[in-house]
């Protein structure tokens, strides 16, 4: 009971996305199975269904877009603000996480990169924005891939087919990124400027209930 009310909220929320990761897969196997007999092709298993280019490419072309806009998140609120959100540093002044680490590195509590500073230190303090973008980058190049076996797979008789670069400089390719990365900055913009007026009760991602809308920070 411990672990589950001290992990509650990632588990709760890897918990939706593996059920929605299941409707996806089976809505999409339906729907690709429906596509091949408009063509007049047999339909596949669904084994098969979640090897195909077409299952890879709908999943990763959404996972890329998150990705890339938690990265693009945490980098710009390292310098840009925002008045009256909480989402934002405050105005003025210094924040805890602006504060030199190398301060703490005989904190026998501080993490183990800290402890050791230097190189280790100089990449761990900038671990969280590197590993999303690594994500964003490997979600983006499955994607590709994907979407090249798919596309592959959708030949007809002579037709040449695709690597993974035409498909990468293919106008498909980033008709399918922009229109979940604009969905993405899109909702972020909208949660941090809600958030100057609008209020939930009980939500850290929220300001006090009566919290002036002026004030700024987290």
């Amino acid at each position: 009971m411990r672990f589950l009310r001290n992990n509650g909220l990632s588990l709760v929320m890897f918990g939706m996305f593996a059920v929605m990761l299941v409707g996806h897969s089976c809505s999409g196997y339906i729907e690709h199975n429906n596509d091949l007999a408009e063509r007049g092709q047999s339909h596949i298993e669904f084994s098969p269904y979640l090897r195909s280019g077409a299952f890879v490419e709908s999943v990763f072309e959404n996972w890329e877009s998150e990705f890339l806009q938690m990265a693009a998140y945490v980098l710009l609120t390292i310098w840009l603000r925002q008045k009256g959100s909480p989402e934002s540093k405050k105005l003025h002044g210094k924040e805890p996480e602006d504060e030199d680490p190398r301060l703490h590195q005989h904190d026998p509590n501080a993490p183990w990169a800290v402890r050791q500073g230097g190189v280790i230190l100089a990449v761990y303090k900038h671990s969280l924005s590197i590993t999303l973008l690594l994500l964003f980058v490997a979600s983006f190049v499955v994607h590709a891939m994907g979407g090249t076996a798919d596309a592959n797979d959708h030949l007809r008789a002579g037709e040449t087919h695709l690597t993974v670069f035409d498909y990468m400089t293919s106008a498909k390719c980033w008709f399918e990124s922009f229109q979940n990365w604009q969905s993405e900055f899109l909702s972020v913009g909208v949660l941090v400027v809600l958030q100057i007026w609008l209020r939930q009760i009980g939500s850290p991602e929220s300001k006090a209930v009566a919290a002036p809308h002026d004030f700024t920070g987290h």
